[in-house]
């Protein structure tokens, strides 16, 4: 286990020193729950030593909701504070990282920043358009969209180049957007089903445009192909993006409404995984999970309800749920408090049947507490491109976290 940048911070007891208006029973529970966070903090630090094949703990400037590979050795990350500039940087990671073999060699442990920009707003969402050094963001206010280039010279910035200005101004929600290998360079984006659009980047030329009046939010969108991409809704409703057909229909992917969507408070998010089958994977907001191969559309291939706290989630806007791009039936899903959970998909069914996590990376909750009090809350996380078992995480303390987790099967459960 190693600690890069600057070791995650213990848990702060919230009591101030005792007056003469605080009972000394409040002092004494107070001192009772910070001494057992501590100890519970000292066991998860032993026991990392077993349930991880490397842990890396990291402190960012401040806290990101976005986590984008640029390249297997790069990440880009930004933040998302309200009224004031937001850093975007390129980080590096430490050799450490990409070691293959004598690991103990490497001298550099910690990320490299080696580009920077600032933007004048809150960052939700960051993609990298493949194939350049373009990256494309979003955020609130509106749903304006801003493009950036990492430059290649020594001047260590990242340049904006251009804000491509919403569409209609009365609607004050942020776009989602997907960027893919497609050339010229495209990015599709909208912030509800009716005005999804696609753009070539460069000209600003919009290539398609959705024909549908659903005024739903968009949760997730993403490629499959060049030609083809998939959205999901807020309330979890599907449909398959063919950019081949000039008339911008949309195609709803199942053709009733599905018992799991009919509960108007839950909220959706989609990870999707491209290839031979191709699947998406959906989560509410109360820990529902719906596998979809979007070849057989009509019924989900697989349902499970994953172990997560409810129903007091803290916020959806952090939900998260990603496939593993080495590992098969492997997911990973976060947003719901300071943890990770890795859930192997292999043996479920479409019965709804509770799952288990075959890891739960804990970290993040011994991290430095919200303006609210309570552990941070994990704001995003992602997968090794090519190391089956390492995700990095974020959270709202503005830690980083990068981690191989230990296969259960092999050193016994969690």
């Amino acid at each position: 286990m190693e600690g890069g940048g600057a070791s995650v911070s213990p848990p702060r007891n919230s009591q101030e020193e005792a007056t003469s208006l605080v009972s000394p029973n409040a002092h004494m529970a107070a001192a009772a729950s910070g001494m057992e966070e501590e100890e519970e903090e000292e066991i998860w630090l032993m026991d990392s030593l077993r349930l991880y094949n490397d842990l890396h703990l990291f402190e960012l400037p401040g806290p990101t909701r976005v986590i984008e590979w640029t390249g297997d050795q790069r990440i880009c990350v930004a933040g998302y504070e309200h009224g004031s500039k937001n850093e975007i940087l390129q980080l590096l990671l430490p050799p450490r990282l990409l070691a293959k073999q004598n690991k103990g060699l490497c001298a550099e442990r910690d990320f490299k920043v080696e580009r920077g920009g600032i933007c004048d707003r809150p960052i939700f969402r960051l993609k990298h358009v493949p194939g350049t050094s373009l990256l494309v963001t979003s955020g609130p206010p509106d749903s304006a969209l801003q493009v950036w280039r990492v430059e290649s010279d020594e001047t260590g910035m990242i340049k904006l180049l251009s804000v491509i200005s919403p569409t209609k101004r009365e609607d004050s929600s942020w776009s989602k957007i997907a960027t893919s290998c497609a050339k010229p360079a495209c990015i599709l984006h909208g912030q509800r089903i009716c005005n999804l659009q696609m753009m070539e980047i460069e000209s600003g030329q919009n290539l398609w445009v959705a024909a549908s009046a659903c005024p739903d939010k968009i949760a997730s969108l993403g490629f499959l192909d060049e030609v083809t991409a998939v959205v999901c809704g807020a309330k979890g409703q599907l449909f398959l993006v063919d950019f081949r057909q000039p008339q911008g229909i949309l195609r709803a992917l199942e053709e009733t409404q599905t018992p799991w969507t009919q509960t108007e408070r839950l909220s959706w998010c989609a990870g999707i995984c491209s290839g031979e089958t191709p699947l998406i994977a959906r989560l509410s907001s109360d820990g529902l999970v719906v596998l979809t191969d979007i070849r057989h559309p009509s019924s989900p291939l697989k349902v499970a309800q994953c172990c997560v706290p409810t129903p007091n989630v803290r916020g959806v806007d952090f939900l998260s749920i990603s496939f593993a791009p080495v590992l098969g039936n492997t997911l990973a899903v976060s947003g719901f408090d300071g943890t990770v959970q890795v859930y192997n998909a292999k043996d479920w069914d479409s019965s709804g049947q509770e799952a288990k996590p075959v890891f739960i990376h804990k970290g993040h909750i011994f991290g430095t507490p919200g303006k609210e009090g309570g552990s941070p809350v994990v704001t995003t996380h992602t997968w090794h491109p090519w190391k089956p078992q390492t995700l990095l995480s974020a959270a709202s303390d503005g830690s980083l976290h990068v981690w191989d987790w230990s296969d259960p099967r092999a050193s016994g459960p969690v």
